[in-house]
């Protein structure tokens, strides 16, 4: 019964992230003022989501993940190589408002860290590539965020983008939960307590992502109700980014070889984008830039509609079962 229940939360968790949404935004919409209570608790439940996302997968099969390079090599190529192309071309259709445009490359130009775990799996993909890529992943995107700032807008944008956030941000919603996975993992190997901390935990992977998007939907909706006319611009450019990353991954998989659920794992990295975990980035710039983590919490939105969609379209149609690698002229 315990493993029947766990299995149904995980098979209609888009449903229940849903319903999660939809509270947040009657929290926001109906009593803004706790947004302020809600803001200082986007870090914490993010490092608790990581924490028991990586518990998820076993860390000697993550190893071996590491060893696969060509999977590797191409979510850093579509992530950091591809889509700035492709977000420098989007975004030549935006206001060329700094503003906006800050927001816009912030969210766009870093590849999701988190939820694209769970996405992957609900469509079947290989959800221990994008494990294993996931510290990579930010560290890179650490280093090259500033770097493409400073090619798309200029200097004076990208000096405001300054590395202890995001260093703070790699260590507690990166680097902790990753070791206190490990450890946990190693507890739950040498201890009977260990292992039933590990199975409580196997529940919350779900749960947790519906706090997590209650809590940033709902501390930061006031910002998107106030600024709804000059933010409603980024929506298209969003959902252009949700139909040619996919298409683009699709193509990149096949040239490689890549089986299904490899190239299920590399059209995801490629489309899902950093947005719950560059939030902070966001709202620690200057107060003339307040408008950038309304730009970053309308693409968790149009992102998670879009989810919706792609973990059906992407097993049932894009990258449908096979039992051979996908052909590149397919």
């Amino acid at each position: 019964m315990t493993r029947l229940s766990k299995q149904w939360i995980q098979h209609n968790q888009v449903g229940l992230y849903a319903v999660a949404v939809l509270l947040a935004i009657g929290v926001g919409l109906g009593l803004p003022g706790a947004s302020s209570g809600l803001e200082p608790l986007i870090n914490p439940v993010l490092a608790v989501l990581l924490y028991v996302t990586f518990l998820e997968i076993p860390f000697v099969r993550i190893r071996r993940a590491f060893r696969n390079g060509r999977f590797m090599v191409a979510a850093l190529g579509m992530n950091f190589v591809v889509v700035p192309v492709v977000v420098f071309g989007l975004t030549r259709f935006l206001p060329q408002k700094p503003v906006i445009l800050v927001g816009a490359f912030m969210v766009l130009l870093t590849p999701c860290i988190d939820y694209v775990i769970t996405f992957t799996d609900l469509a079947g993909g290989d959800a221990e590539q994008i494990t294993a890529a996931t510290p990579a992943l930010m560290l890179v995107q650490l280093l090259l965020l500033p770097v493409y700032l400073w090619v798309f807008m200029g200097q004076q944008v990208a000096e405001f983008i300054e590395a202890g956030p995001f260093i703070k941000a790699f260590v507690m919603i990166i680097a902790l939960p990753l070791t206190l996975a490990w450890a946990t993992e190693l507890w739950a190997d040498r201890s009977e307590r260990g292992e039933e901390w590990q199975d409580v935990m196997g529940w919350l992977p779900v749960p947790m992502m519906g706090v997590t998007l209650f809590v940033v939907i709902a501390s930061q909706l006031p910002r998107v109700q106030d600024s709804i006319g000059q933010i409603a611009a980024v929506v298209p450019v969003y959902v252009a980014f949700l139909v040619i990353m996919p298409l683009l991954g699709r193509l990149a998989a096949g040239l490689l070889g890549m089986d299904v659920g490899e190239s299920r794992a590399l059209v995801f990295t490629s489309v899902t984008r950093n947005s719950l975990v560059v939030l902070p980035l966001a709202l620690a710039l200057p107060s003339g830039y307040a408008l950038a983590p309304a730009v970053v919490v309308t693409q968790t939105l149009v992102e998670l509609t879009g989810m919706v969609i792609l973990t059906r379209i992407v097993p049932g149609w894009l990258l449908p079962d096979s039992p051979s690698p996908i052909p590149s002229g397919s």
